[in-house]
């Protein structure tokens, strides 16, 4: 199989996502990482590159971008893992160059930049993809498959949380630091850093778009410039209707991810805490435990049933559905894409919109 040639930016010392999208792409031996602009100090950049071996460091994106695309032996793909604020221009220079984008999530620090950045995708030949992990659990994959072919009837309800409590005390460190900063988090704090991949889920897998919010975003931690929790009333497609929490300040819950999607014929449950199941419950009978490779499984998995697939491998089933993007040149359904992102900037700016409102309804499509 073909590796395809891997750039990053962002992801040097002291990072945590840059690490785990480097083993995701090696995962599945699909990428080879061999250029990067780990740092926006250049002496740091250096010293990153030096310390994972990467043949090919570059002290900025801008001529990491340029110097790539001029190599016949250039990455064909990069992966943005910076703040959020720095993804809109560096997705920029990489698909004027015609290089194909792996962003983390949220796409853009803005909304306005996230419909800038879908005009300049558009009169580019390369793919940008975004990395909503959960998507790649096989679980949740089978959520969909489920949903789709009917087993639950019509769609009438959907629940998501996605819970933390890292930032339930004020203090400092890197990680921290920048997203409870407006300059470079965007807008959003929570809502736009968990409860982008909650609202992903709930319409990934139920198939509906979310029409209109009634948001009520909140700041616990004192001094804190950005929402560390946010509830969320959904209108759906269909009639359907749901309700999303995400929160970062929720003491005692490491990273909780629960979705449930309810339908006129059956509901489905599935918890971050025990991933590899999926339960089932078609009304007036016994709840069934569903299992990845178990019995009527039609998704992938890499070991046998029963043991176990975690984060990193879900990470990795987004790349190697990338490289298989990048490889064919066209995007297949389910992949997290540019429009993920566009809905999940729109879902933010209307739920802070929302929130400043009192909570008044907001379309989505305003």
């Amino acid at each position: 199989m073909e590796r395809i040639p891997l750039g990053m930016v962002g992801g040097g010392q002291g990072a945590f996502i840059g690490a785990v999208h480097r083993i995701a792409a090696r995962m599945d031996d699909r990428f080879t990482l061999v250029a990067g602009a780990l740092s926006s100090d250049p002496a740091r950049a250096r010293a990153s590159a030096e310390a994972i071996g990467l043949p090919r460091s570059y002290d900025d994106y801008d001529s990491m971008a340029r110097a790539e695309a001029a190599r016949p032996d250039g990455i064909r793909a990069v992966a943005i893992v910076t703040p959020n604020h720095l993804h809109m221009p560096i997705a920029r220079a990489f698909l004027q160059a015609g290089i194909h984008v792996i962003c983390d999530k949220p796409l853009t620090a803005t909304l306005p930049e996230a419909e800038e950045l879908a005009r300049i995708a558009a009169s580019s030949q390369a793919l940008l993809i975004l990395t909503h992990t959960y998507a790649g659990y096989p679980m949740i994959r089978e959520a969909r498959r489920l949903v789709a072919e009917g087993a639950l009837g019509r769609i009438r309800l959907v629940q998501v949380e996605y819970a933390q409590d890292w930032l339930a005390r004020p203090g400092r460190s890197k990680q921290a630091d920048w997203r409870a900063d407006p300059a470079q988090s965007g807008e959003g704090g929570a809502i736009a850093d968990i409860g982008t991949h909650a609202v992903h889920l709930a319409q990934y897998v139920s198939g509906l778009t979310i029409r209109s919010v009634a948001a009520e975003l909140t700041t616990f931690v004192d001094g804190r410039a950005v929402d560390d929790n946010a509830h969320v009333m959904l209108r759906l497609g269909d009639q359907a209707r749901g309700m999303l929490w995400a929160s970062q300040v929720a003491s005692g819950s490491e990273n909780e991810v629960r979705l449930r999607v309810m339908g006129d014929e059956a509901g489905l449950d599935w918890s971050h805490a025990d991933p590899n199941r999926l339960r089932l419950t078609r009304l007036g009978e016994p709840s069934q435990i569903l299992s990845r490779g178990g019995p009527g499984f039609q998704g992938s998995a890499r070991v046998p049933s029963g043991h176990p697939e975690g984060y990193l491998e879900a990470f990795a089933s987004i790349y190697t559905d990338a490289a298989d993007a990048i490889i064919a040149g066209r995007m297949p359904d389910g992949l997290p894409g540019l429009q993920s992102g566009l809905d999940g900037m729109r879902f933010i700016h209307a739920c802070i919109r929302s929130s400043r409102q009192g909570g008044l309804w907001q379309d989505l499509r305003d």
